[in-house]
């Protein structure tokens, strides 16, 4: 079987409270409107790392240099250890593994350098890289097309509703995660076949 993965709040955590609290000095600070409408032309790799940094310190008209920018927006991630467990059995098990996630390049540098599980992974299909998001079909079909998958083969786990959506329309096996109920994705594997047991 072939395993696609989401990352965030499916392999790790995501704590943007820890940007908003070194950004804007408070947990809770909402962020300007404008600097969400960054995110996607920078998932989709259609900003570099340094129009993005610079366009997002711009808005915030914040005394950052653009390295304290950059490790604040680094700091958001910690690992879900009851999935990572999942990842070391399936992998022992033979199954392919690919990384499935909006994501973009600072990111994503950081992460992969930081936890080195994800070299559990065969390959990893990033927005940044394919041009488009989740849930467009376009993301979905590149990664079919790049990595021949057939999707009545393929497990597919998100934490968004509208991501998982389109899988099932492409004909993935999909399941929406829950952080807070790490064992109903556990007994969901279990009716598609996937038998699961502590790594060692």
């Amino acid at each position: 079987m072939t395993f696609l993965f989401d990352i965030g709040n499916v392999l790790l955590k995501l704590h943007f409270q820890r940007f908003h609290l070194a950004i804007l000095g408070s947990e809770n600070a909402p962020l300007p409107a404008d600097l969400a409408d960054l995110k996607d032309p920078y998932e989709t790799g259609k900003l570099s790392d340094q129009e993005f940094v610079e366009q997002s310190l711009d808005i915030l008209n914040h005394p950052l240099t653009s390295d304290e920018f950059v490790a604040a927006w680094k700091n958001i991630f910690s690992p879900n250890l009851p999935m990572w467990e999942v990842v070391h059995t399936l992998k022992k098990q033979g199954h392919r593994l690919i990384l499935f996630s909006n994501t973009n390049a600072i990111h994503a540098r950081s992460f992969l350098k930081t936890y080195q599980d994800f070299n559990l992974f065969d390959h990893h299909h990033f927005s940044q890289e394919v041009g488009t998001i989740k849930p467009l079909p376009e993301f979905y079909q590149s990664a079919i097309e790049n990595y021949n998958l057939v999707p009545g083969e393929t497990l597919y786990l998100d934490d968004l509703p509208e991501n998982i959506a389109t899988g099932k329309k492409f004909g993935f096996s999909s399941w929406q995660y829950d952080l807070n109920d790490h064992q109903a994705c556990v007994a969901w594997l279990y009716t598609q076949g996937i038998t699961l047991a502590k790594s060692s």
